[in-house]
């Protein structure tokens, strides 16, 4: 992999990360403020893209969807498959 495209999957990772921390932490202040919510499918989205780590990291330090299974134990699993994903393809490439 070239260095450029290292430095823009790395960008990438960074920025969708971002999102879903971001996300966590606007919807867990809506649901505090008694406002209109984030939808569960808008806060798994940058999860499912790369972001997995960032919502992980948001649900915790915000305190929030902690107590629904599916982001409990989904989270991190969909982080595993990410990892190990990852870790074939970066073995795949020629460098």
């Amino acid at each position: 992999m070239s260095k450029e495209a290292l430095q823009l999957l790395l960008g990438y990772l960074l920025l969708v990360n971002l999102a879903a921390f971001v996300l966590m932490g606007l919807d867990k202040r809506r649901a505090r403020r008694d406002k209109w919510r984030i939808s569960e499918k808008t806060l798994f989205l940058p999860a499912v893209l790369g972001g997995s780590l960032g919502a992980i990291l948001g649900m915790r330090l915000f305190h929030h969807k902690t107590k629904h299974w599916y982001f409990r134990y989904g989270l991190p699993a969909l982080l595993a498959v990410q990892i190990l994903l990852g870790v074939f393809l970066g073995r795949q490439l020629p460098f």
